[in-house]
């Protein structure tokens, strides 16, 4: 029975979507990082939020693990380089919560501008401090946002609404998409010239690691506002303290810190600076929406191999997953194929898509025949750390995609230019192409000659002159080796010329049958495939 573990808090309701999809369910929070590491191995899933941290160690020992959902936007808790290697999804809820920690954002913008918290300790405790509070108004002011994405948009509709003028940096920030928000998009360096308020939605990467660092601070306006709601790590602590001690920034206010739980900080005790504990993503309405929505979506790639806001992996959805099924197992045959008959390596692959595959989710199909491609040469390789394996190789990778297919609905071809030995053909590329027929993945073309079969586990893959005798020669050297022919499909380019032999055989043969069909006269190239 699949297998679920919550090592966070989640909602009753997450708890209860698990279990009526029949997904059997654990619920063990605060485990230190040895116990998780000790019953990780039960587990299909492992569901978490920011507490827990499933590093390379916990993945390393998560023999069964098929995916990681975070209820929440940041996964810098999760180790994905360590877990896309392992062919561990990661998932995280992009959308739950975004609405809630904008509004959070908006509320720590107020909060520092009018100095509310330390305005509110001097009232409740007796000393009425009124002169002591002249705040700042926003409406008319300039917003500097760092990141624009899901969460800042939200944040920009916000201010817009309180007359402020929103200015953003965020490369991947459309000039379409900056106008449909009302923003203008501009590059860090305006920013921080004309921003009188900062405020940062952006994840924590080494991109961003100290984007707000002490030489981009003192080029900020003097009397700024900063406000971090979205990961500790973007800005220089210690040098915000010290323009907060100089009061070149008026006033900052951190809902997240580097180190956490910030039981101790350097910001503590700073003039007018606010903190709350991580509190972004902490109403009522965010915490159901983001474990609702992890359950539904590990539930379904574990159920039905439905992909949704994975961070690792192409997005598949349930209604998509049923017909890219007998693609993907194409594709991966296919890749199978082509990486055991590439012996000395390849330097560039290319997969062209035919016919009714143009209008398809292809991602995922491209993953799992580069996860085939790869596994002859590189073992333990699957769909998820495929492509990132190929890519880090630098192998020349490409697609091209034609809505037409002379013959066939839909049609893969693999092609991959492998180097220049005895053994390579006069290009120096191999190709073989295929298609899906009743369901079921078929062979229908191997180095541009047009063959028809089925894929059995174990074939002998031939490729000789086409002589007479020799496909009869070659059948009653495998009769007298015991090797039993299960399947034999053929394929010429002209009469006499260069031929295929496919041939589905029952086990494994002995290496001195497949030494010896090697050694004939006729035969470039003769190898066992498995599949």
């Amino acid at each position: 029975m699949t297998k679920v573990l919550i090592a966070d808090d989640l909602s009753p309701a997450a708890v209860d979507i698990f279990k009526n999809r029949g997904i059997e369910t654990d619920i063990k929070v605060g485990l230190s990082k040895d116990e998780l590491i000790e019953i990780i191995p039960q587990y299909d899933g492992l569901a978490v939020r920011s507490a827990c941290k499933p590093d390379a160690d916990v993945i390393a020992a998560a023999t069964n693990l098929k995916v990681i959902g975070r209820a929440g936007i940041g996964v810098d808790n999760i180790d994905i380089k360590a877990a896309t290697a392992k062919g561990v999804v990661v998932m995280n809820t992009p959308f739950g919560n975004a609405v809630t920690t904008a509004e959070h954002a908006i509320a720590m913008m107020f909060a520092a501008a009018r100095q509310i918290p330390a305005a509110d300790a001097g009232t409740q405790g007796g000393k009425w401090p009124k002169k002591a509070f002249v705040g700042t108004e926003l409406s008319y002011k300039t917003l500097g946002l760092i990141g624009c994405g899901n969460i800042g948009a939200r944040v920009a509709e916000r201010a817009k609404g309180l007359t402020m003028k929103v200015i953003a940096y965020d490369p991947f920030l459309t000039e379409e998409r900056a106008v449909d928000l009302g923003v203008e998009k501009v590059d860090l360096e305006t920013l921080l010239t004309r921003a009188d308020v900062i405020t940062l939605h952006t994840p924590l990467t080494d991109q961003t690691r100290n984007i707000l660092s002490k030489e981009t601070l003192e080029k900020t306006k003097k009397g700024l506002i900063l406000v971090n709601c979205a990961r500790g790590g973007l800005v220089d602590e210690a040098a915000v303290r010290e323009l907060l001690d100089s009061g070149h920034i008026q006033a900052a206010a951190f809902d997240v810190f580097v180190e956490e739980p910030a039981k101790e900080n350097v910001l503590f005790g700073a003039p007018n600076f606010v903190a709350t504990p991580h509190l972004g993503a902490a109403t009522v309405e965010a915490q159901e929406n983001v474990a609702l929505q992890v359950a539904e979506q590990m539930s379904d790639y574990l159920l039905s191999g439905a992909v949704t806001n994975a961070l690792n992996m192409p997005s598949v959805t349930a209604d998509e997953a049923p017909r890219l099924k007998p693609f993907i197992d194409l594709a991966e045959k296919l890749g199978q194929f082509a990486g055991q008959i590439s012996d000395h390596g390849f330097e560039e692959v290319v997969i062209e898509y035919e016919g009714d595959l143009a209008e398809m989710n292809r991602k995922p199909i491209t993953a799992a025949a580069l996860a085939g491609l790869l596994r002859a040469s590189r073992g333990d390789v699957n769909m998820v750390s495929a492509p990132a394996i190929l890519a880090d190789s630098g192998v020349k990778f490409s697609e091209t995609v034609t809505e037409d297919s002379p013959v066939y609905d839909s049609l893969i071809r693999i092609k991959v230019r492998v180097p220049k030995t005895a053994n390579s053909d006069e290009t120096g590329w191999r190709s073989m192409a295929g298609t899906v027929s009743a369901g079921r993945p078929r062979v229908v073309e191997v180095k541009e000659m047009p063959l028809e079969g089925d894929f059995s586990p174990v074939m002998l893959y031939v490729n000789n002159l086409d002589k007479p005798g020799f496909i009869g020669a070659l059948g009653v050297m495998l009769g007298e080796a015991g090797v039993n022919i299960a399947t034999f499909h053929l394929g010429r380019q002209d009469v006499g010329g260069e031929a295929i032999a496919l041939i589905g055989i029952d086990g494994e043969p002995a290496a001195e049958v497949t030494e010896k069909i090697d050694s004939l006269s006729h035969v470039r190239y003769a190898k066992v495939i498995h599949f």
